[in-house]
Parts: structure tokens; C-alpha cells; sequence
């Protein structure tokens, strides 16, 4: 079983959007691995596998609007099912 289950992925396009300051607050916030915060100050990329997508993707929102959002099981992606 992996340790954090879900791979979150999502853009997030806003104004004044720092990817440092994003990059801290997740790692300082919650609890996942493979953080990937990169982008300029209009358009973030955002990957991190996490046991809580929902609570990344609630915290982004407020930074603007966040769309193409993928929220993959990965354990279930490594027993050969749809993730």
C-alpha cells in the first residue's frame, strides 16, 4: 500500500500567484509527497500525491480559479484497476 494514495493535479489561474508561497504552504499544511508548484504569477501548475486531494484542492480555490483538475488512486492504479 502507498503511503499517500491519491496524485492531485490541477491548474490554478489568478493574479499575483506565487509559486514559492504555494510550494511552502502545501508542504507546511499537508501531508503528501512529490510536490510539483510551478508556474508564473498568472498560472500554477500543481502536482502532489496526498491522502486528502479535497483539502489541497479547497486551499487552492481560494487562490483563484483552479480547473483541469485529475485526482488519481494510485493504489488502485497498482492493483491493475481504472484509477
Amino acid at each position: 500500500m502507498l503511503e499517500f494514495r491519491y496524485d492531485t493535479q490541477l491548474l490554478i489561474e489568478g493574479k499575483n500567484l506565487d509559486e514559492d508561497k504555494i510550494n511552502e504552504y502545501i508542504t507546511k499544511n499537508f501531508k503528501g509527497d512529490c510536490l510539483l508548484a510551478v508556474g508564473d504569477d498568472e498560472l500554477i501548475k500543481i502536482h502532489f500525491h496526498t491522502n486528502e486531494p479535497w483539502d489541497v484542492l479547497k486551499y487552492c480555490a481560494t487562490l483563484g480559479e483552479i480547473y483541469d483538475i485529475v485526482v488519481e488512486d494510485m493504489d488502485r492504479q497498482a492493483r491493475g484497476l481504472k484509477g
